[in-house]
Parts: C-alpha cells; structure tokens; sequence
C-alpha cells in the first residue's frame, strides 16, 4: 500500500510539474497570439479611422469601446451607430431640461423642433442603421447616418442666434459623419 501510494503521489507530481511546464512554455506564445491579435485590431481602427473625414474623433470613440478589441468593420460602425444613440438621448435630455427652464425669446419653438429631430434619430435612424448592419444590408445604414447629421445640422438652422444646441448639433453631425464613412466601408 505504501509503495502503491508513493507511486500515486510521484504520478501526481510528474503531472503538476508536466502541466507547469508547459504552462510556463506556452505563456509567451499565448502572449505573443493575444498581441499580435490587439495589434491587428488596433490597426484596423486605425486604417478605419483613416477613412474618415476626423480620424481623431474616430479614433477615440472606437478605442474607448471594448467590444473594438474585437471588432471587424462592421462591429466598428455599430459602436458609432451606439455613439449616435447616446448622443441623441443626451440632446434630448438637454432639450427637456432648457425647455422646463426660461427659454429665450423664440427658442421654444426651435427647441420643440430639435426634440422631434432628435427623437426621429432615436426611433428611426439608429434601428434601422443596426437592423441593416446585421442583416449585412449596409446602404441603409449609410441613409441613416447621413440623415442622422442632416437633422442635427437642421436642427442647428432652426435657431435665428445663438443655438443653446451648437455643441451637440456639431458633435452629432461630426459622429454621424464618420459612421456614414465607416459604414460605406462595407459597400
């Protein structure tokens, strides 16, 4: 029985050691393939970005998002399809609270129109843009795009003055526009 179990516990041993072994040898190459895999996708943010008319904007999107890291072209224009959501949800969210507080003379108006442009990018242009991602039918998600920075733009016309919209209304034309770039990628 002793040798029986001095047999186990060597077999045992020689399979930790086996197993840290080839742990131990196999960490580089499972270092070098998860980098080589990172510096590939961080390249091809990178040349997705290039393609844009604001690399710069591009680029920090795209990388402040993590599902990027495993991205190909088309899970790139659905993270700034994303980017355009949450930028519409936050001009509304802005237009109700400068439409509860004193607007200027003549804003009330401009800012109602804002807020159906803006609820048109929430309830129409950004599902069929990732509707039309998924189904790999990307010429609609281009409309999308355009239209969504179209309305923001528009939206900026409809003040005579000052727009209490400007920065939002330049920051969702500008995404806008490099999703519509990122998505004619995929024609």
């Amino acid at each position: 029985m002793l040798v029986f179990n001095t047999l186990l516990i060597f077999k045992a041993s020689n399979a930790i050691l086996l197993i840290q072994t080839a742990m131990t040898n196999l960490k580089p190459i499972a270092l070098i393939l998860c980098t080589l895999f990172i510096a590939t996708n961080a390249n091809l943010i990178e040349e997705t970005c290039m393609q844009t008319p604001n690399h710069d904007l591009c680029v920090q999107y795209l990388q402040a998002d993590p599902h990027s890291s495993d991205a190909d072209v088309s899970g790139l224009a659905l993270i700034m399809v994303n980017v355009i959501k949450t930028k519409a949800k936050n001009a509304l969210v802005k237009i109700h609270q400068l439409l509860q507080g004193s607007p200027e003379p003549g804003q009330k108006e401009a800012l109602n129109t804002c807020g159906g442009q803006y609820n048109a990018i929430l309830v129409a242009d950004v599902p069929q843009a990732i509707a039309s991602l998924q189904k790999g039918d990307p010429k609609f998600a281009v409309d999308s795009a355009n239209d969504a920075a179209i309305e923001a733009t528009s939206c900026e016309n409809n003040f005579s003055g000052k727009s209490p919209l400007t920065n939002d209304n330049n920051s969702m034309h500008d995404v806008a526009a490099v999703t519509s770039a990122i998505v004619k990628l995929l024609l």
